[in-house]
């Protein structure tokens, strides 16, 4: 399992004593797009995070300082053909927005991603209401390519499908600029 530190944070594998952070923050996700990973209770924190400790496209990022959990990364080719194109996400506690954490551990991520993974394209799908994940691919100077209407559905605290329009960022290798 690979380990990448930046200035103010850790990103590893998940592990026992993440479970409790990881609850705090998937107990109430704040859009649909993640209501596919909320959890219940603590017991399934502990379920959950068995499952992504074994997961090699799940990382969890942590505080230096203390090593808690503040967020999750992803990054995934399993589906790509040549797997040189990386499909990555992120989400992170909104007690710790603001702070430039997403961008430190994304653009860590990038860096790891195209220099050892040799990684081609990383590409990242954001609903057209997630205007915080908007800007972080921005400052990663990644380009909007396009909007899926009615791309993916979720499904609502009250049960009901509900259709997002999505957007697609995507940045190549050669158009990568380490901004950290």
């Amino acid at each position: 399992m690979i380990v990448i530190t930046t200035a103010r944070l850790i990103i590893r594998a998940f592990n026992d004593k993440d479970a409790s952070a990881l609850f705090e923050y998937l107990s109430s996700p704040r859009t649909p797009c993640f209501y596919d990973e909320k959890l219940n209770s603590l017991a399934e924190a502990k379920k959950d995070v068995y499952k992504r400790a074994r997961d090699t496209s799940q990382f969890a990022v942590c505080l230096k300082e203390t090593d808690g959990l503040i967020g999750h990364l992803f990054a995934d080719n399993s589906d790509e053909p040549d797997r040189s194109t990386w499909s990555v996400g992120w989400h992170f506690n909104q007690r710790y927005g603001g702070q430039g954490y997403a961008t430190e551990s994304v653009a860590a991520l990038f860096q790891y991603l195209f220099s050892e993974k040799q990684a081609r394209r990383i590409y990242a799908y954001v609903e057209d209401y997630n205007l915080s994940s908007q800007k972080l691919c921005a400052r990663l100077h990644m380009r909007q390519e396009g909007c899926f209407k009615e791309f993916v559905s979720f499904m609502t605290e009250k049960g009901e499908k509900k259709y997002d329009d999505t957007f697609v960022y995507a940045l190549l290798k050669k158009e990568w600029k380490p901004i950290l």
